[in-house]
C-alpha cells in the first residue's frame, strides 16, 4: 500500500491546478461533492476516480453543458472557475495546452 500513487493536490498541480484532475476537483466543488477548501492532496488515484464518477453523474443531469446549469450552479461555476483561471494565469498557464492537438 505504501507504493500507491497519490495526488499532489490542486494547489501543487501543474498549470496552477488547471489539469484534468484539477478540473474534476473544481467541478466537484461546483456540485458541492467536496468542500471548496478541499485540495485532494494525498488522495489515492482510486479515490479521485470515484470523485470523477460522482462529478460525471452530476454533469449528466445537465447534458455536460454549463449553459444548462440552474442559475445558482451556473454562478457557482463562474466564480470557482474564474478564480481558478486567474490563479492558473498567474502561474503561467495560457490555455494553449488544451488546443495544442487541434488544428
Amino acid at each position: 500500500m505504501q507504493n500507491q500513487k497519490t495526488y499532489v493536490g490542486i494547489n501543487n498541480d501543474l498549470n496552477g491546478g488547471l489539469t484534468n484532475i484539477g478540473r474534476i476537483i473544481l467541478d466537484a466543488r461546483v456540485f458541492e461533492i467536496i468542500d471548496e477548501t478541499e485540495t485532494c492532496e494525498g488522495w489515492a488515484i482510486s479515490r479521485l476516480n470515484n470523485l470523477q464518477e460522482q462529478v460525471n453523474t452530476e454533469w449528466d443531469k445537465y447534458g455536460l453543458m454549463v449553459s444548462q446549469l440552474p442559475p445558482a450552479l451556473a454562478e457557482r461555476h463562474k466564480r470557482i472557475y474564474g478564480k481558478a483561471i486567474n490563479k492558473a494565469k498567474e502561474a503561467g498557464w495560457s490555455g494553449e495546452t488544451e488546443t495544442d492537438d487541434e488544428g
